[in-house]
């Protein structure tokens, strides 16, 4: 059997404090396994700079070789349209590739076993997390009720999976026909069915640098999952209008039973709770709908979701 050629797609974003190193693991590691057979001489790293406002994409350049290769994106086009960037790139440029946060804090031990599960047979292999112990307390909750309200509202989504995950040719093939604008590639992959398996790791703390994923983009992301893979919300709306309905027929049926018994106590309560708790629906409902009207904006716009300015 020849030897797959592998590829490590790499999306970097203001990365200067840690990025030499990790091109230094994974180059080696890349030998190491060119030198055990493993795969083909022809595997490479690609890293994608998304539009970083730091030395990042000098020190990619810097590093330029048969092994080691960049792409420059124009602007920041956030870390999933940097991946999505990567993975067009190297489309039928190799067998597989594996994708990897430039922090290294994914553990690329077990990229081994992920390249033995794919010569076995997988076209995905997830990297999926033992354990949260390297999180914070408010990290770790809102880590687990995201992935809970995914799979509450029907999302296939890996529990403690980012986007640490081999992928073969024929997946990346695959991948060009969702041409969505609102982008959630962890929802996309189990969506797609193919032959799949997890590896388990450890997740390492951040030697340098600062996260890239504060809780405004965590947020962002667990919006743009929910939105891309769900209309669930659109029918808890129509519950609770449905609800608020019933409520308010119950409610006359009372009012009209305490004027006729003349039973009746004069008060504002009675007439603003109620305003507000309707005005707070619909509220929360203009702005669920108008949620999915913006994606519906951006998806029918079809503008281009990245522009490569250069490439080493």
């Amino acid at each position: 059997m020849n030897k797959p050629t592998l590829t490590f797609v790499i999306p970097c974003y203001n990365e200067e404090a840690t990025l030499q190193i990790t091109v230094d693991y994974l180059n080696e590691l890349l030998r190491q396994y060119i030198f055990n057979q493993l795969i083909s001489e022809k595997s490479f790293l690609l890293f994608v700079n998304d539009g970083s406002v730091d030395a990042t994409w000098q020190i990619i350049k810097n590093n330029g070789s048969n092994a080691v290769r960049g792409l420059k994106l124009s602007n920041n086009v956030g870390h999933q349209n940097a991946l999505l960037a990567g993975l067009h790139f190297v489309n039928n440029k190799c067998d597989c590739c594996i994708s990897i946060d430039a922090d290294l804090q994914d553990d690329i031990a077990v990229t081994l076993p992920m390249i033995e599960q794919y010569l076995n047979g997988s076209h995905i292999v997830y990297g999926v997390r033992n354990s949260r112990r390297t999180d914070s307390a408010g990290k770790k909750f809102t880590a687990h009720l995201f992935y809970k309200i995914m799979k509450g509202l029907g999302c296939d989504v890996v529990y403690n999976h980012a986007d640490f995950r081999l992928l073969s040719n024929k997946i990346l093939t695959e991948l060009q026909k969702y041409r969505e604008v609102n982008l959630f590639l962890r929802g996309l992959f189990p969506v797609m069915g193919f032959t799949s398996t997890q590896v388990f790791y450890e997740r390492k703390k951040r030697t340098a640098g600062e996260t890239k994923y504060p809780f405004k983009k965590m947020l962002q992301l667990a919006i743009n999952g929910i939105t891309s893979f769900s209309n669930y919300p659109l029918k808890i709306i129509t519950r609770i209008g449905l609800l608020v309905f019933l409520g308010s027929i119950l409610i006359s049926l009372w009012v009209a039973y305490v004027v006729i018994t003349g039973r009746s106590v004069p008060g504002w309560a009675s007439i603003t709770l109620p305003i507000y708790f309707l005005g707070g629906v619909q509220l929360l409902a203009l702005g669920i709908i108008g949620e999915y009207l913006g994606k519906i904006y951006l998806e029918t716009k079809g503008r281009p979701r990245f522009h490569i300015e250069e490439e080493i």
